[in-house]
């Protein structure tokens, strides 16, 4: 079924690396024009070279102003992806009141900020999909050394669903993709950083009953299936892609 986003416009946030990358690469795939954000511009200027439809803009998501900005000058938006986001790591105990501010301020506030710029124009036009990136360490689960994290991502899930309600007669659906452990940038980061990288790693594929890593390219996948026409009948849900992470 290609061309399934054929004359559509899209802004992905945290397209830099990861799961955003893969996102506004397979949305460009698919036929869209794609605004693809992350503070990291550097990263993503072998994106255009890859599809002409892709537009790298460098934007810090907690920058309130820049991204009022950067949306308008974008013009018509009718898929939002909120995939910018930071994990901190480790207990409640080990979080800093900065730490804690900054992983609410990177994951849920910045959502904030993209819905109310894209929202006007969504809601004038009545049709539009937004779809916030949360993870199975939210509402869902508690995972280990995620406080702070894990708060801010259920703290996605509300919003998303608390939009969708407020919106659901306009036809502008919003939903989550909630990711499992996938294998990442930044994931291989943090098993570098750890004492022991290769135990941190073999704990990180045991979460997955399924045994192994997620890959980017399958949360892409899921959220091209939210973003079209496909999941017309679909919005306020929580979509799990996780391996049987939280069977």
């Amino acid at each position: 079924m290609a061309g399934r986003l054929a004359g559509k416009r899209a802004f992905v946030t945290g397209a830099g690396q990861g799961t955003g990358r893969a996102i506004a690469l397979a949305f460009a795939a698919e036929g869209a024009e794609v605004f693809a954000a992350s503070r990291s511009l550097g990263k993503m200027q072998d994106l255009a070279e890859q599809f002409s439809s892709i537009a790298p803009i460098g934007l810090d998501v907690t920058d309130g102003p820049a991204v009022a900005r950067a949306i308008a000058e974008a013009g018509r938006i009718d898929i939002l992806v909120n995939c910018a986001g930071w994990v901190h790591n480790g207990t409640v105990l080990d979080c800093s009141d900065e730490d804690w501010a900054r992983s609410f301020d990177q994951n849920v506030t910045s959502c904030f900020r993209t819905i109310r710029a894209v929202l006007p124009g969504m809601i004038e036009r009545r049709n539009g999909s937004i779809i916030n990136i949360a993870s199975v360490a939210s509402s869902i689960t508690g995972v280990r050394n995620r406080a702070a994290y894990g708060a801010s991502k259920a703290a996605v899930i509300g919003l998303t669903k608390a939009v969708a309600r407020d919106v659901i007669r306009t036809g502008v659906r919003v939903n989550a993709l909630c990711p499992g452990t996938t294998h990442s940038p930044s994931l291989e980061a943090r098993i570098a950083a750890a004492e022991d990288p290769e135990a941190m790693r073999r704990s990180f594929v045991e979460r997955q009953p399924m045994g192994r890593l997620g890959k980017v390219e399958e949360m892409a996948a899921a959220a091209l299936y939210l973003a079209s026409d496909e999941s017309a009948f679909t919005t306020g849900t929580v979509m799990v892609v996780d391996g049987g992470q939280t069977l």
